[in-house]
This record gives C-alpha cells, sequence and structure tokens, in this order.
C-alpha cells in the first residue's frame, strides 16, 4: 500500500487562431510551434510506456480551441506544409555547417526530429492528434479534462450568469464529441474560481475542478489536510488544490529545472540569427523574423556568450533532475503521511506547453520520472484525480475562496488597466446573447444560423487569452483585433436579428471564418 499519491496535471491550451482568409498567418505557428515540440513529443513519451509494460497516470485538458484545432483540415494541411518547410531547412543547414561539428551534428538532429514529427502526425496518427490522445484515455493510462468553451475568465463573467453557464456546458458537448464520453473533471480557465461556479459543473455532470494553493486554504471552514486531500463543495463538486512546492521545483525558471546551463536556450533561434536573404524563405512571407525550431545554444547561464546545445549533456541533466523530483516527493508524502494520519495526494499542475516548447527537454523529464516511480521507488502512485475520489470517496466539505493562478492569485493579470476596456463590451454582448436566445426559442432556419453565429462570436471574444496578451505584452495588435473583431460581428448579427433582416452571404462568410462548434446550443444562454 503506497504512503501517498502524485498526479500530474497539463494544462493544453491555445486561443482559436485559424485564418483561412490568408495563405500564412504568423499567429497559427503557435499551433505548429506546439504540434511539433509538445503535442507529439508527449503522444511519444506515452507510446514508449505502454510499449515497454510501464504503469504510470497522467492527467491532461484539452481545452475545446485548441481540440477544434486539432481536428481542423486546414490547419492539419496547413501543419504539414510548415513541417516540410522546416525539413527543408534543416537539409540546407546540414549543407551550411558541414564545417562545424557541433552546429552540424545539431542540423542533422532537428533533421531527423521535423522529419519523424512530419511521419508522426501523417503516417501514424493519420493528421488526428486528438484521436491519438483519446486511445492512451481509453487504456486508461490518461485523464483527458476539459475546460470553458473558449477559456473565458469565468468570475468576470458573474453578473451574467447565462454565460458561465453556456462556456461550461459548450465545453462538455465538445468534449463528448471529441473523446466519446462525458468529462469527469475540469481545468477552470486560469484556474479561476468564485463560489457558485460549482453549480454549473453539477449541471454539466462535471464531478471535479481544479483551483489554485489559496482557493482552498482561505476556504471555510479550513480545510483539515490544508491541499493534500480534495474538498467538496457543498453541492458535491469536489475540489483539487495546486501544491506549491512541486510546481515550484519545475515551473520556475530560476529556482527550478528548466533555468539549468545544459538545458537548451529557448530564445536563441536562427530565424531571427541568420542573414536575412538566407533565412526569408523560412519566415513569414511578408519578411517578419520569426521561430523556426532550431536553436544551436544551451542556456550556458547569464550570459551573451552562449556555448552550443549538447544533447547528451541535456538528456542526462534530464534523468538527473527526474530523479530528484522523485526523491522529493518521496520525502514531501512521508513527511505528510505522518503528520496527516492518512495517505496524501499532490497536485502538480503546469501549462502543457511547458514541456517541450519552452522547456525542450520537458517531455524526456516526463518520460524519466514515471519510469522511475514505477520501478525505483515504493513511497507513492501516480494517480489522477478521478481515481484518486473512486479510492477516497469521503470528504471534508467546505466553500473555496476566490482565486485564480494568476499572478497576485485574483484578476488582476485580466482585469487592469491595458485590458479594462474590453469587459463593457463584453458584458452587452452577454445580455444581448440571452436576449436573443429567450426571444427566438424557435425561428427558421437562417435565424437558427444567426443565433448560432451570435454564441460563436460572443464565446470567442470572452477568451481569456486576449486579455493576458494585452497585459504581457506579446501580440497587443492581434489580441485587440480579435476582441474588436468579434464583438463588432456578434452586435451586426444581433442587429440583423432584432430588424428580421439577416444577410446571408455576410453570415455564411462569418460561419466560413469562425467556424468553432459548429452545433453549439445558443438555448443554453436561456
Amino acid at each position: 500500500m503506497p504512503k501517498g499519491y502524485l498526479a500530474l496535471v497539463l494544462h493544453a491550451h491555445l486561443p482559436f487562431v485559424r485564418h483561412p482568409e490568408y495563405d500564412d498567418f504568423l499567429e497559427e505557428d503557435w499551433l505548429y510551434e506546439a504540434i511539433t515540440e509538445t503535442y507529439l513529443p508527449l503522444l511519444k513519451v506515452m507510446d514508449g510506456l505502454v510499449r515497454d509494460g510501464v504503469e504510470f497516470r497522467l492527467t491532461m485538458s484539452m481545452t475545446p480551441p485548441l481540440c477544434a484545432m486539432l481536428m481542423d483540415p486546414l490547419l492539419q494541411e496547413r501543419y504539414v506544409r510548415h513541417i516540410t518547410n522546416l525539413i527543408e531547412l534543416t537539409e540546407k543547414e546540414i549543407e551550411r555547417t558541414k564545417f562545424d561539428r557541433a552546429f552540424h551534428e545539431l542540423a542533422w538532429f532537428y533533421h531527423n526530429r521535423f522529419q519523424d514529427a512530419r511521419a508522426t502526425f501523417c503516417d501514424t496518427y493519420g493528421r488526428n492528434l486528438v484521436a491519438a490522445f483519446r486511445q492512451f484515455q481509453d487504456m486508461g493510462k490518461l485523464e483527458i479534462i476539459t475546460c470553458g468553451a473558449t477559456h473565458g475568465f469565468l468570475p468576470l463573467m458573474a453578473e451574467h450568469p447565462e454565460s458561465i453557464r453556456a462556456q461550461i456546458l459548450v465545453a462538455r458537448d465538445h468534449y463528448c464529441q471529441c473523446f466519446g464520453r462525458p468529462p469527469k473533471g475540469i481545468w477552470l480557465p486560469e484556474c479561476a474560481y468564485v463560489p457558485g461556479i460549482e453549480n454549473f459543473l453539477a449541471e454539466a455532470g462535471i464531478r471535479w475542478f481544479v483551483t489554485d494553493t489559496h482557493g482552498i486554504m482561505f476556504g471555510h471552514p479550513r480545510p483539515q489536510y490544508g491541499v493534500f486531500a480534495p474538498v467538496f463543495t457543498p453541492n458535491g463538486v469536489a475540489a483539487f488544490a495546486r501544491d506549491v512546492e512541486s510546481s515550484q521545483q519545475v515551473w520556475s525558471a530560476e529556482q527550478g529545472y528548466p533555468g539549468d546551463a545544459d538545458y537548451r536556450d529557448f530564445y536563441r533561434d536562427i530565424g531571427f540569427e541568420l542573414p536575412f536573404d538566407y533565412i526569408k524563405p523560412y519566415i513569414h512571407p511578408d519578411g517578419i523574423r520569426c521561430f523556426t525550431g532550431v536553436k544551436y545554444w544551451r542556456i550556458t547561464g547569464k550570459t551573451n556568450d552562449k556555448q552550443p546545445y549538447v544533447r547528451q549533456w541535456a538528456l542526462e541533466k534530464a534523468a538527473s533532475h527526474a530523479g530528484n523530483f522523485m526523491h522529493n516527493r518521496e520525502k514531501q508524502i512521508e513527511h505528510l503521511a505522518g503528520v496527516m494520519g492518512r495517505a496524501p495526494l499532490i497536485i502538480s499542475p503546469y501549462d502543457a506547453e511547458l514541456y517541450g516548447h519552452w522547456w525542450f527537454e520537458g517531455p524526456e523529464f516526463l518520460n524519466y520520472f514515471m519510469r522511475k516511480v514505477c520501478y525505483d521507488q515504493q513511497t507513492f502512485k501516480l494517480t489522477t484525480p478521478t481515481e484518486y475520489l473512486r479510492m477516497f470517496p469521503t470528504q471534508q466539505v467546505i466553500t473555496p475562496s476566490a482565486s485564480s493562478w494568476g499572478a497576485k492569485g485574483y484578476w488582476e493579470v485580466w482585469l487592469e488597466g491595458s485590458n479594462s476596456w474590453i469587459y463593457p463590451h463584453l458584458h452587452v454582448a452577454a445580455e444581448r446573447m440571452t436576449e436573443l436566445a429567450r426571444h427566438h426559442k424557435h425561428g427558421d432556419h437562417l435565424i437558427q444560423r444567426a443565433l448560432q453565429q451570435a454564441a460563436r462570436e460572443l464565446l470567442l471574444a470572452q477568451s481569456s487569452d486576449w486579455a493576458f496578451i494585452m497585459k504581457t505584452g506579446t501580440a497587443v495588435n492581434y489580441a485587440v483585433k480579435r476582441t474588436k473583431d468579434h464583438i463588432l460581428r456578434f452586435t451586426r448579427i444581433y442587429d440583423q436579428i432584432k430588424t428580421g433582416q439577416v444577410d446571408e452571404s455576410w453570415l455564411a462568410d462569418t460561419e466560413w471564418r469562425d467556424n468553432i462548434f459548429p452545433d453549439v446550443n445558443y438555448h443554453y444562454y436561456e
């Protein structure tokens, strides 16, 4: 009998970025980079674990926008074009670096890696990565959970609870279409919670959610076991809180593993470093330099004098860090079990893109760690939140506190000077969507299409990603434009429905552009 349990939870999410009106769109690269560097490597890790008979458990949210993009034929085709272009680039790099052994070996490394990515994507999984992840859930190794329909920041919708309800129920429906079963758990967008959200989760049949540490620690009454056991909210939906210690060890670039000198430097990319005429065919057609994924340097340290990346050193360090992480969890669980008098549960949640995209060696770290847990210790077992609730169905009942996992723990990241202007528009649109749904419960086919598209535009405008980008300053113009575009399209649809004059040609073009949730149920706003 293990002394305790550990649940690794990866949050896989990207905003819905799909622009069929352009032949090449820069922000679509976010998806292509994640496929190559995070999703395919994670699938490869799980495939290897299953092949070798390694017992493991992993929990992973796959948000509706991410699933919609992964299943979209246009984006699938564009990914193949993207990775084929990178294979051509590495062929040139092999020739360019032939007199420099370190870089020449790395050029071959990337060439083989990109070729393997294309073959795995096209041949092994038939371009359908949602089905690829689903097979591991069907095996009982991976628990896939859902999120808000478009990752909307739910506490800032509290004035319009119909919008919270729609975010959750639309997500539930989409999950069922993708994975052939209803979701048992949910990653609340940004781990943002206010009391009352659990009522909509219960309506959707969702049994548990993830919150941040202080969401449980500041709950009422105080949690008897801190964050090392789930709690039930008053309506029976369970809450699991993040463990700070295990999160910091992996997440922090300063204190955690990813900042080690032997790991690959994320920011040094040949897309920004090589002569423009040479790299031009492999960056954006408008001449905008961008990441290619070909990076030759290791972190080295806080210096401009970076040293070449040595793959073997990085893998050895990943194995060492995996062993250290396991040892620390053993000691942590042994201590907690003695204090609590019961088997503790450690919840370790991370953005999935940390593993592979930001921390290149992250998937290898997970691979080593899960193998070591299986064979090199007997103190704890890997589990999923649903499995833990099945083993321990009795828990304390508390009301969690309002919280998020953003800086300072509440709403400041998504509601401050750079982005506060969006919320009056979102609130008006939410109110109008409820008005439309209640007054047009039955209508002709064209009105129903317009109502469905109005729901899509509101959902897309509500994505927390746009406010986050405005705050962080990474692609502000794009985030502002997306917010305005969706609000303006929603408003135009609203006006057309109110006057009974729906422009079918324009509506069809809008459906073609923003095609997420083809079967969206606008009645959820009633």
